[in-house]
């Protein structure tokens, strides 16, 4: 690592280098300067007539240098384990094309810490996710901030409802809450309350009694009774009658039902998980959910981002969905390319059925654009793709609109960025030169977008 002085011109503002290795020393030798300062003035005003002798400067200049060497020694001594770390974590294959090239551009030797410690954090928090969340593709950032919110209640009983579009893996989620909870050695017991008809609904989550209705021939334990002790899912919660959401209401508040045809209240022990791709609140407004209930379930709610949010876990999913298609395959770096522009308003649930079809249809097992079905081709990089609202939202034609233009050119700058990485193979100076930028402007930019470059090109 090399250690310098120098100036360096970025945004139009000029800002200047300073070596620690001449810093520090700088600045113990100040301190000895401004004590020696002190000792005259306070011997000169306590003993007027006393002269300081060419010794005692001699012995005040030996002290400066003193200071000075000391200060360069600590200097040294305090970056060299960094340094190590520093050399090191540039020959990781993780850091490959990303920790040499930004070091390399920072003359700094704060700045250089600072990028490979964050560059580090950012690495573990890959790998944390991986480990506690097999399950869950994704290391997108808002997947990772998704990740620390399950972690944050799952430790509680607290109800979590979950929202989402269609297609974004909201099972899972419960699910993973449910795995690091302390119930997850209790009954984890699902219901989606649209696959149930109505009139079966309630026996379904409370059980019924014998003779309790035509057909009832005996009792029959509920969803609820078979969750005691542990937690029960209520998928697609939005699509339940008023009727039902008064009982479960109920549950939620007093922890007892009835059965269908039973006189007697059951106590149950469950904690409460809920899941949506509705409008809650708007439906409260429109009088199509219960308000009590709606601020019930939601004591703590998870968003999940749709696909088209988190761009970079496209690679990730792609190389899942290819390697347990039924027919094995890889995929062409320019057909991965279009699935990225793509907006998959199916969101996951589209790009698995996508990524099945074209496995079967790929010859020698390697997907080609030629092979991408024409509807998605043409679709590709035609509409703005959001990368920072959190929340789900309704998909119609004019939600481009919405963007201002400012959010729309950063939208197509990611894009193009990450079209160069690709096509470059992910290395940095050739992509600054497709992109006819400076390499140092491209990675202010990798920065800014937060783009994952390294689990970009583990995908290759």
């Amino acid at each position: 690592m090399e250690h310098r002085s120098g100036k360096s011109r970025l945004s139009g503002k000029t800002r200047y280098n300073l070596s620690l290795y001449i810093l520090v020393p700088i600045i113990f030798s100040g301190m000895s300067v401004l004590t020696g300062i002190i000792v005259y003035q306070f011997t000169k005003s306590s003993a007027p007539g006393i002269k300081l002798s060419d010794d005692v400067t001699l012995w005040f200049s030996v002290i400066i240098i003193a200071t000075l060497l000391c200060g360069l020694l600590i200097t040294w001594l305090l970056l060299r384990p960094m340094r190590d770390f520093v050399k090191e974590a540039g020959k990781n294959p993780l850091f490959a094309g990303t920790l040499g090239d930004r070091t390399a551009l920072n003359a700094n030797e704060i700045d250089q810490f600072n990028e490979v410690l964050k560059k580090v954090t950012h690495v573990l928090s890959r790998v944390e996710a991986r480990e506690l969340f097999p399950e869950i593709i994704g290391q997108s950032s808002l997947m990772r901030e998704l990740f620390s919110q399950i972690l944050k209640v799952a430790k509680t009983d607290a109800t979590v409802l979950i929202m989402g579009e269609s297609g974004t893996g909201k099972e899972l989620v419960a699910t993973s809450i449910f795995d690091h909870s302390t119930r997850r050695d209790k009954p984890f017991i699902k219901l989606n309350c649209v696959a149930i008809p109505d009139g079966l609904l309630e026996s379904e989550l409370f059980g019924h009694e014998k003779g309790a209705f035509t057909g009832a021939t005996s009792r029959k334990i509920g969803k609820f009774e078979l969750a005691d002790g542990g937690t029960i899912l209520l998928d697609e919660i939005g699509d339940m009658p008023l009727d039902t959401q008064a009982k479960i209401l109920r549950v939620l508040q007093e922890r007892e039902f009835e059965r269908v045809g039973g006189t007697q209240p059951v106590k149950v022990d469950v904690r409460f998980i809920a899941c949506t791709n509705k409008d809650l609140k708007k439906m409260v407004e429109e009088g199509k959910f219960r308000e009590d209930l709606y601020y019930r379930l939601n004591v703590f709610s998870l968003v999940l981002p749709p696909l088209s949010e988190r761009q970079e876990d496209i690679p990730l999913l792609v190389s899942h969905f290819l390697e347990t298609a039924p027919t094995p395959a890889r995929i062409s770096s320019t057909a991965l390319q279009v699935l990225m522009n793509y907006p998959w308003p199916g969101n996951i649930r589209e790009l698995r059925n996508t990524i099945e079809r074209v496995a079967v249809m790929a010859d020698d097992g390697f997907v080609e654009i030629t092979d991408i079905p024409s509807n998605i081709i043409s679709s590709s990089g035609m509409r703005g793709i959001s990368f920072t609202s959190h929340k789900p939202k309704e998909r119609d034609d004019d939600e481009t609109h919405a963007l201002s233009i400012d959010e729309r050119l950063q939208n197509l700058e990611k894009k193009l960025i990450i079209e160069a990485l690709t096509s470059t193979g992910y290395i940095q100076t050739k992509a600054a030169e497709v992109l006819g930028i400076k390499e140092r402007s491209l990675w202010h930019r990798i920065k800014k977008y937060d783009i994952d470059v390294a689990a970009l090109k583990s995908q290759r």
